[in-house]
């Protein structure tokens, strides 16, 4: 029997503990939102995330800016949260217009309030295995599999894309000599030969790719476990909005291999701002922390 790895129910256990959390901390933890521009996708997540810190009693600043700011307006507006005692975690929604070298608005926040996990500081101490903000989606797949008991120690997970957002920290998590880690990770992408000989040797297959249906059950090995990171919109003129949401996996005709597979929507997606939530509230108490310390 194929177990259904339910995000949706993780999510909800997660954001219940941390409200009890912040409900005893000192003061109230902050979130910075900073969007530039007016994609819809973007608007939607931070939509999603405000709702987040307003069930959980997190403070949330927003700073909306025109597709037409400037990199020198972007980076006043990171230095001013980054001095902000109030915020203890910045957030800086992707992808940016054209034009921004993201690469370069990420450097500029502070790593002791980059709650996304991206700054090459903790991109670094996550490799090497030190305390830090992990990224968030490659965190929530991480706790789901704890969560659901997915055994990782020794295991051959088979990660497709190698995304600084998915893919590389998601090996980082996942080769680490700790619990919900131990795991033998081997990283395939778009210049990888032989993908399906390589993905049927995996115990863990876990797609993050970006194409809808990539995973076909030819490339899935019988009683594997499957994560599909993926969240695309395909068309579909039976749906009221004339669109779908479906996966990286061919997910009806993949599940009957498998042992455990994450369904989308409801898999991985909802641990994204689980994490979030939680880095947050490890930021405050870093912060908190370093203050008493120097009190």
């Amino acid at each position: 029997m194929t177990q259904l790895i339910d995000g949706v129910k993780v999510k909800a256990d997660i954001l219940s503990e941390l409200k009890n959390q912040v409900a005893e901390l000192p003061g109230k933890p902050g979130l910075a939102v900073i969007l530039v521009g007016d994609n819809p996708a973007s608007k939607a997540y931070i939509g999603m995330k405000k709702k987040a810190c307003d069930d959980l009693g997190i403070q949330s600043f927003e700073f909306l800016l025109p597709k037409t700011a400037s990199e020198s307006e972007l980076m006043g507006v990171i230095d001013a949260c980054n001095e902000n005692p109030e915020v203890n975690g910045i957030l800086l929604q992707m992808p940016l217009p054209k034009g921004f070298d993201e690469q370069k608005m990420l450097d500029r926040i502070s790593p002791d309030k980059d709650v996304d996990g991206f700054h090459p500081v903790n991109v670094g101490k996550l490799l090497i295995g030190l305390e830090t903000f992990k990224s968030c989606t490659p965190y929530g797949v991480a706790h789901l599999m704890q969560a659901h008991n997915i055994e990782t120690e020794g295991k051959h997970v088979v990660i497709i894309g190698r995304s600084n957002i998915v893919g590389k920290p998601m090996a980082a998590i996942l080769v680490q000599n700790e619990l919900g880690a131990n795991a033998t990770v081997t990283i395939c992408h778009s210049r990888t030969k032989n993908l399906t000989s390589i993905t049927k040797q995996a115990d863990i297959i876990i797609a993050a790719i970006g194409k809808p249906h990539f995973v076909t059950a030819d490339m899935v090995g019988e009683g594997a476990v499957v994560i599909d990171v993926g969240i695309n919109r395909v068309d579909d003129p039976s749906d009221p909005r004339g669109y779908k949401l479906v996966g990286d996996v061919d997910f009806d005709a993949v599940k009957g291999k498998t042992s455990a597979i994450t369904p989308v929507p409801g898999g991985v997606g909802p641990m994204t701002i689980a994490m979030l939530m939680t880095n947050t509230v490890s930021a405050y108490q870093r912060q908190q922390s370093v203050v008493s310390q120097h009190q």
